[in-house]
């Protein structure tokens, strides 16, 4: 499955393997993780920018470790996007959903989660923290399953492939408008909104300074 063409699926998949006592499901005290036979979505925190390494090695080391039979899929969600370099030329990229996680569908036991922790660059499970008795010291985190509307919206979102353009722009920078009913006009960005993909230039038009909204899409950067 490529990363931009993700279909939502169940949180949950049972395995072809004798059914768990309800009992013995998740995680039993600080340290130990009765097995199950339910393969279920997890959310991975990583190392900034090692999402793919961590990804490329996890696939490794499943193999490797015997337990590709249980890590069964990880999954960097990602939307296509254009990035306005400053020369004004465009370059495809693709944007994370989620920077700095990675998502793992799997069989959670002490085998597999200890291959996934042991990961360079994994820092942990996403969680909920078992302190110790003391109260003093960290205790270990308790990997929390992805819910059903969780998984849903997140595969959604990077199935949408709506293309998201990044521009390196700030206030005041100088801006050639390259298409729409401004072509050719030259302005000043006085405004710029990253999440809806637009910017607002003062554009001399019939000698006064006026205010327009654009998208990045329409516009170059001068020099």
């Amino acid at each position: 499955m490529s990363d931009l063409e993700l279909t939502p699926q169940e949180p949950s998949e049972v395995l072809n393997l004798p059914a768990p006592n309800a009992a013995d499901e998740g995680i039993q005290g600080s340290a130990t993780i009765a097995r199950t036979t339910v393969a279920r979505w997890y959310a991975v925190q990583v190392a900034s920018s090692c999402e793919k390494k961590v990804k490329a090695t996890l696939e490794q080391r499943a193999v490797t470790l015997g337990v590709s039979n249980r890590i069964l899929e990880i999954e960097i969600p990602q939307t296509p996007a254009v990035k306005l370099k400053k020369d004004g030329s465009r370059q495809s990229t693709e944007e994370k959903v989620f920077p700095g996680y990675v998502l793992v569908r799997m069989v959670l036991d002490e085998d597999t989660m200890m291959a996934v922790r042991s990961t360079p660059n994994v820092i942990n499970f996403v969680g909920a923290e078992d302190r110790r008795a003391t109260g003093k010291a960290r205790g270990h985190i308790k990997p929390r399953p992805l819910s059903r509307q969780e998984v849903d919206r997140i595969f959604k979102r990077a199935a949408e492939k709506k293309t998201l353009v990044k521009v390196d722009l700030a206030e005041g920078d100088q801006i050639l408008v390259t298409s729409g009913p401004f072509k050719d006009f030259q302005g000043e960005v006085i405004e710029v909104s990253g999440e809806r993909s637009k910017l607002k230039a003062l554009l001399s038009i019939f000698g006064r300074e006026t205010p327009v909204e654009l998208e990045f899409s329409q516009i170059t950067k001068q020099n």
